[in-house]
């Protein structure tokens, strides 16, 4: 996509889920714009290769790995933050797996059920709570915060209620918390991504085929035909859109769920 540039020299952002997709192209526009950017994402392997991509920065970006539903983990991450940095001005919640689709609702067991909230909610719950901490007790107080939901999290889809729940979770987490802390300068909003071309969406792809490569064109065709512009997005596309919300030039957005699926969505709302 066309370049937009940004300036947020020398903020302090954090970036969860930070090492592919969506989240290493929010990582890669923040650093880009100036930003000490740091990145988490449990899978340490995953590292070299992001900041490849990311290429030259005024700061290094600094990978801490993290599992975000481990309550101990979010509190060393940000202990860490803390110590070496002493505040946070920007938020990207955007650690999540694919887990909670691919069954019917009754179908799903217990486990699996665990498995998506932990992931999908419990982790977004437990780093906005010491994100908001953090930044109540900084001087000068106040931040932004994007927590990174779904197009199902707007409503439901068959073979996806538990997944679209949770999204559906984490739209509410952010705008409770916006009307909670919106006279302390800190401003929460969400998107909602649709179909970007992300190791996610083909993970999903391939849940959906059921492994079937002749029914995987199949699964890719329905998805565009669902999409008026007629194209799956980009992960650049949704960083822009996270950025613009931390940018100064959505300083009185706050409580928003900005949707960014081609279209997808608009017959519905």
């Amino acid at each position: 996509m066309e370049q937009v540039n940004y300036n947020f020299q020398d903020k302090i952002v954090l970036v969860t889920g930070g090492t592919s997709g969506i989240g290493l192209a929010t990582t890669k526009l923040f650093a880009r714009a100036g930003a000490q950017v740091v990145f988490t994402g449990r899978q340490e392997g995953k590292v070299n290769s992001a900041l490849a991509l990311i290429g030259e920065t005024k700061h290094k970006p600094l990978f801490i790995p993290t599992d975000q539903g481990d309550n101990n983990a979010v509190v060393a991450l940000f202990n860490k933050i803390r110590a070496e940095f002493g505040r946070l001005d920007i938020a990207v919640n955007n650690a999540a797996q694919e887990s909670g689709i691919g069954k019917l609702l009754h179908e799903f067991n217990i486990d699996e059920y665990e498995v998506a909230v932990g992931a999908n909610l419990r982790g977004v719950w437990l780093c906005m709570q010491q994100e908001i901490r953090q930044m109540l007790s900084q001087k000068p107080v106040g931040g932004a915060i994007v927590n990174v939901s779904s197009v199902n999290g707007l409503g439901g889809a068959p073979t996806g209620s538990i997944y679209s729940a949770v999204k559906a979770g984490v739209i509410a987490l952010a705008k409770s918390a916006a009307q909670e802390v919106a006279g302390q300068h800190i401003r929460v909003n969400a998107i909602a991504p649709g179909a970007h071309r992300t190791p996610m969406l083909e993970k999903a792809f391939d849940i959906h085929s059921g492994g079937d490569e002749r029914r995987l064109d199949q699964v890719k065709q329905m998805y565009l035909a669902a999409i008026p512009q007629q194209r799956f997005g980009a992960p650049d596309e949704a960083a822009h859109a996270i950025a613009w919300l931390c940018s100064d030039g959505a300083s009185y957005v706050t409580g928003h769920t900005m949707i960014i699926d081609g279209g997808m969505s608009s017959m519905m709302r």
